[in-house]
């Protein structure tokens, strides 16, 4: 999901208003009380401000604009809560620059230059949104419940020579059309994912630091504070502002997905065999794949928003030592796979052998026994296009993770040979853990394209 900021002063029924704008995306009864709706709100990613002045605050705060990815304005704001004496210095700068206002004892006065104020109070945080911090117009809905009477607003962008944006009324289907699609947006929701991720994994200890013991070289291991300014890069890498042409986005994800894999240069997948969990082998052969590729081939020209979700998740639980259960920001990322086998669906050994000895069968000499040296090949000896490799990555996960005995497959070419193979029982006892949610979120992806 992506997040938003909502500012909105509630003039008429809160959970009406609630259910006009976010319906379409938050299947819950609304509270009817607006300080408990904005406590409700913000478990949903929405950030929800009363006043023009709480509004002003959020986004003149840089850290709390970082959080959202679109914003819902009201036209007609309340100026503040309480009396004269608690009205913030930015609106009392606001009211002296714009609206002829010294401070005064006059609460009359006051009032009435803080009414002027109310009628145009969006106007206000769009400009100071679009003109000075440079937020995309295109992530911003402009809506009131009195869209008939617009005239000051009107007149107020036409003063500033600005171009009106289109004003909604609540009660319009586009209004929440366009919640249901921002809300859905496959790059905002990545970009989100991968900031609340990063923001996540900045706040966990040295202890929690896994990543060193794939380095054999003493002077190639990295610190926490390496770490954290690799995050920082990876957090800040993605724009708010979503490239105009799909070539664009391709390019961009490309790069961050070799910025991602940058790290896994000097590691060794194979270390990863002597430690408890099982799923690290895979992991680390993944994200080993993905660096080598990355450098030295053209596989991730094309790849999309599910894609860069899966590797920012593997490698983010190579790197740390992570709790059993699903992050909130991997739940965040999962969201992006359209295709979910369900709790009840059984792994199927036949796809993963039908997988194994296609990848097998395509080799020059298939006497590889490791399905990660196996892959390596295939992609060296260009044989296959970008996309089965990438489903390659997939696959992975599912012959790596649990690793089994030899056991006899039949290849694509007809020979029979044993090979390592997973125990897919594994995957089966995983139900209240990470590992069964990717795997029934990835199925699909891995299997069908």
């Amino acid at each position: 999901m992506s997040y938003f900021l909502w500012i909105e002063d509630f003039e008429g029924d809160v959970k009406i208003t609630a259910d006009l704008l976010l319906g379409s995306i938050i299947n819950l009864p609304f509270e009817n009380d607006k300080r408990k709706l904005k406590r409700q709100l913000k478990e949903q990613g929405i950030f929800l401000e009363l006043t023009f002045q709480d509004g002003l605050s959020f986004i003149k705060d840089n850290d709390k604009l970082k959080q959202v990815d679109y914003i819902i304005l009201d036209i007609d704001l309340k100026s503040h809560n309480g009396s004269i004496d608690d009205i913030s210095d930015d609106v009392l700068d606001l009211l002296e620059k714009f609206q002829d206002y010294t401070k005064s004892e006059d609460e009359d006065l006051f009032n009435k230059v803080c009414n002027d104020l109310k009628q145009i109070a969006g106007f206000y945080l769009y400009t100071h949104l679009v003109v000075e911090l440079g937020f995309p117009k295109t992530h911003i809905l402009f809506c009131s419940n009195h869209g008939e009477d617009t005239k000051k607003i009107q007149n107020a962008f036409k003063e500033a020579k600005i171009l009106l944006p289109q004003i909604y009324q609540k009660s319009k289907s586009d209004v929440q059309s366009w919640v249901k699609r921002c809300y859905g947006d496959p790059y905002s929701r990545l970009r989100r994912g991968i900031i609340e991720g990063c923001k996540y994994l900045k706040n966990l200890t040295e202890e929690k630091l896994r990543f060193n013991n794939f380095i054999q070289e003493q002077d190639k291991q990295i610190t926490l504070e390496d770490l954290h300014n690799y995050l920082d890069l990876l957090e800040n890498f993605l724009p708010l502002r979503v490239p105009p042409d799909p070539a664009t986005v391709y390019k961009l994800y490309k790069l961050f997905v070799r910025t991602l894999a940058h790290e896994w240069e000097s590691a060794t997948p194979w270390k990863s065999k002597n430690l408890a969990s099982l799923e690290l082998y895979a992991f680390t052969s993944i994200m080993k794949l993905t660096r080598n590729w990355s450098a030295h081939s053209r596989v991730f020209e094309k790849i999309n928003e599910e894609d860069v979700a899966y590797l920012f998740i593997v490698s983010m639980r190579a790197m740390f030592v992570l709790d059993d259960n699903l992050l909130r920001y991997e739940k965040h990322l999962l969201q992006l796979f359209k295709f979910v086998i369900s709790e009840q669906e059984v792994i199927n050994k036949t796809v993963l052998e039908k997988s194994y000895s296609n990848v097998l069968s395509l080799l020059d000499e298939p006497n590889k026994t490791d399905f990660y040296y196996a892959l390596d090949d295939l992609q060296r000896s260009n044989t296959q296009d970008d996309k089965y490799l990438i489903q390659g990555l997939y696959q992975t996960f599912w012959i790596l993770t649990p690793r089994g005995d030899l056991d006899e497959i039949k290849r694509k070419d007809g020979i029979t040979k044993r090979y390592k193979f997973p125990k897919l029982d594994y995957f089966k006892a995983q139900k209240d853990n990470y590992l069964f949610e990717l795997a029934r979120h990835i199925y699909k992806r891995s299997f069908d394209g």
